[in-house]
């Protein structure tokens, strides 16, 4: 009996946009008016303002301009990936770290199972402070490094990282891209019912390393050996190394957090450090270079799934059709009680997550107008966040269009039905977690 495969990652990005242009046809073209929100800084729709307009269906040959336009419009994200990318394979070239490997494997011997909930709640904190995904992918590198060292399947490394930072964004009580957009927008207070959400991220984070470690120790193979070839009078160089490497994470957190970098700033540094790393690490100039092509070839197919997936937005936009989809889910929940009306929400958002892959956009466009729906049905606005946090951040750990999981994937070498097959089962005891939370949140009128 041959088992079900899903397509190539390319194949299925290009059936999506494919797909998109013939909604196009199809659905109605519509749109809501929007105003510019000084508390969030972008234009956010106007509730009860959705109108048709003029059809604009998408032709073939737009749809496939849409390809190069997505690329563009996630430019500055691919090329953070490039040179991050470059940068972490030239850091690898110094053999550093390998040797950090070695020194963090050193420290767990016999107990190297303690190191994948280390990792998850790392990425997890980051993915709740600053909704680390795209960042991850130039990781690659030194998670296979340590996955393979402790003898734990590629797919571990999708799952301790990405999958973390996207579990603990979901649950996260700050994330300023997903639940501050949406309490801005809801005119809660920021960190409001922090308490609460930090008691469901604790349960979520721990069902999502008990299933990650279950399935790592059910798929370990005999570990890879440590590579006797290391240089071992290397030990200084290496160790300035991973210094190097420690600061300019600490500096790349400050910046995000504080300072307020975007993409541009951070493949900036990134790109020094891969500079300064292949100098200090004895690769000389032409070393060094050559390392960034290498980087830049190995991260390349990676690198541009990432504007494949923005591709199908692009093409959903250019039809018009995306407030459509919009208002003809969100429509049916005012005739709903109100948990009903609250899980309904949940399910939205959930589906929205397909057709509108970024997180913060899906705020804005859904939030002005389910806020006032909220207060018309007497449901508290803290739970129509919370709503939004579980079905739409959820989601990001399973829809092909998001484009950092697919390009995670690839640069790991692992198939998507594979990691369906590993995923969609805690995918629902997470979502089973955040119904919980919004039935609570409605019994306690959460605030």
């Amino acid at each position: 009996m041959r088992t079900i495969r899903f397509p190539h990652p390319l194949v299925l990005l290009v059936g999506f946009i494919m797909l998109a242009m013939l909604l196009s046809y199809v659905l109605p073209a519509g749109e809501f008016a929007r105003h510019p929100d000084a508390a969030t800084g972008r234009d956010v729709v106007v509730a009860g303002s959705y109108h048709r307009v003029a059809p604009t269906p998408v032709s073939p040959l737009q749809a496939l301009v849409a390809i190069p336009k997505g690329m563009a419009e996630a430019a500055s994200v691919i090329f953070l990936v490039f040179l991050a990318g470059g940068a972490f394979t030239v850091v690898d070239q110094t053999g550093a770290l390998r040797r950090g490997v070695d020194w963090l494997l050193g420290k767990f011997r016999g107990r190297e199972a303690a190191v994948i909930p280390i990792i998850a709640l790392l990425f997890a904190t980051m993915g709740a402070l600053e909704n680390m995904q795209e960042e991850i992918i130039p990781l690659v590198p030194v998670l296979l490094i340590l996955m393979r060292r402790i003898g734990y399947p590629p797919l571990t490394a999708v799952a301790v990282s990405l999958g973390s930072a996207a579990v603990g964004a979901a649950f996260s009580p700050l994330n300023p891209f997903q639940v501050g957009i949406a309490q801005k927008l809801a005119q809660l207070p920021l960190l409001s019912g922090g308490g609460f959400r930090l008691a469901f991220l604790a349960l979520a984070l721990a069902i999502w390393i008990a299933g990650l470690l279950r399935f790592a120790q059910k798929n370990r193979v005999l570990p890879e050996a440590a590579d006797a070839t290391v240089d071992t009078a290397g030990a200084g160089r290496h160790g300035l190394v991973l210094l190097l490497l420690l600061l300019t994470f600490s500096y790349f957190t400050y910046g995000v957090l504080k300072l307020g970098w975007d993409f541009e700033q951070m493949a900036a540094l990134f790109f020094t450090l891969g500079v300064v790393a292949g100098l200090v690490g004895g690769l000389g100039l032409t070393g060094t270079a050559e390392g960034f092509i290498a980087g830049f070839r190995d991260i390349a197919f990676s690198a541009l799934l990432i504007g494949f997936a923005r591709a199908i937005f692009v093409v959903l936009e250019q039809g018009h059709i995306v407030d459509t989809i919009v208002q003809s889910l969100s429509a049916p929940l005012a005739h709903l009680p109100v948990t009903l009306s609250a899980l309904g929400m949940m399910g939205l958002h959930t589906a929205l997550h397909l057709p509108v892959p970024s997180v913060s956009g899906q705020a804005v466009l859904t939030m002005p107008l389910l806020v006032p729906l909220s207060d018309l049905i007497g449901l508290p606005r803290q739970v129509t966040v919370l709503a939004y946090q579980y079905g739409a951040g959820l989601c990001e750990l399973l829809t092909p269009t998001n484009g950092a999981l697919m390009a995670m994937l690839v640069a790991c070498g692992v198939r998507f039905d594979q990691w369906w097959k590993f995923v969609f089962p805690l995918y629902l005891a997470l979502l089973a977690v955040g119904i919980t939370a919004v039935i609570i949140g409605i019994a306690v009128g959460l605030k």
